[in-house]
């Protein structure tokens, strides 16, 4: 009896603190799955690093490796969107936006009489009036944002450094014989890769194929663009077509169908024909998995997740597949090795 009220007064104080601990992870959730996810990524290349320095060095030049692989394509975005806007403004000739003949314009249709400067200028001002009034939420989003990333560099440096120590532990503190872990981790990293070879990397050379076409024919933020196509990449039966359509009718629209023709035709051929290429060549090498599997993980992972359900989505929906499997081929077994204990 005493035995096991210091088990149940264990088990509660877990529970306890497995709960607050969660209350301390849920308002930087998305930054600590990300920082998971690229120090999976980049463990193959700690443990090489390993064997020539030691960890602490090898996980501080990977982080700054994921740094700017991370920073450089976001700099390189934001300017060259700001570059495209700043063009645009350029071009537009104030001289020909004749207010007179638009107001004229605009009473003969309606009746009214409307001072469109006057207008314009409340608009500004209310604009004006409502950044002001959001500007305290907007630097407490910013504030949360840099904390957010400076907790993720911290915990990709120690997932780094640390994780031959923390998978060490993971197995020491699983009830499980090591064979069954074996084939439980082996099938849990083939999920992983299979995500990510077949599902993310996949995405982002589409989109970046995607946007070598917009680039070509001259759309307007190509390099913006790209971005959003990679992401759309993510998302089974939407990907990229929902830019690169749009953009072939925003050529014809401009007077440049020949341009169009060819956008479409590369989009569809090349960009339509690299995932039959590239997905044999990259998934056949891991675990395969449903494209039912994948659509309902993504966009259920968005909700569950956020932004990170993207890639999470799939993974929790292939791993349970794989813990299906590992109880599959142990389970009598593990129960045969409960009851003669």
């Amino acid at each position: 009896m005493v035995v096991n009220l210091s088990k149940g007064f264990l088990l509660v104080l877990v529970a306890l603190f497995a709960y607050l601990s969660l209350l301390l992870v849920l308002p930087f959730f998305q930054y600590v799955l990300g920082a998971i996810l690229v120090a999976y990524v980049l463990y193959p290349a700690q443990e090489r690093l390993e064997r020539r320095v030691p960890p602490a060095i090898a996980a501080l030049a990977l982080v700054a490796l994921a740094i700017a692989g991370f920073v450089v394509p976001l700099v390189a975005v934001v300017a060259a969107v700001a570059s495209d806007a700043r063009r645009l403004l350029e071009n537009v000739n104030t001289d020909s936006l004749e207010m007179a003949e638009l107001e004229r314009a605009i009473e003969a249709e309606t009746g009214r009489n409307v001072d469109l400067p006057s207008a314009l200028a409340d608009a500004a001002q209310n604009v004006g009036t409502v950044a002001l009034e959001r500007s305290t939420e907007w630097f407490s989003t910013i504030t949360h944002v840099l904390i957010g990333l400076g907790l993720a560099v911290f915990l990709l440096y120690y997932l780094l450094k640390d994780g031959t120590d923390l998978l060490a532990w993971m197995r020491e503190l699983t009830p499980l014989p090591d064979d069954v872990q074996d084939d439980f981790y082996r099938e849990l990293d083939e999920v992983m890769w299979a995500v990510l070879a077949g599902h993310v990397l996949i995405a982002i050379i589409q989109g970046t194929i995607a946007g070598l076409g917009l680039l070509a024919t001259g759309v307007p933020n190509a390099a913006f663009w790209t971005f959003i196509m990679i992401i759309l990449s993510l998302i089974p039966l939407i990907g990229s077509f929902m830019v690169w359509g749009p953009a072939v009718i925003f050529l014809f629209l401009t007077g440049e169908p020949l341009l169009g023709v060819g956008l479409f035709a590369y989009s569809t051929v090349v960009v339509g024909l690299s995932d039959d290429y590239l997905r044999p060549v990259l998934v056949d090498r891991y675990a395969e998995l449903n494209p039912a599997v994948i659509i309902l993980g993504v966009l259920g992972g968005v909700y569950a997740f956020g932004v990170m359900g993207l890639f999470y989505g799939p993974v929790v929906l292939g791993a349970l597949l794989a813990t299906l499997d590992v109880v599959n081929d142990h389970y009598e077994r593990l129960e045969d090795a409960s009851g003669m204990q």
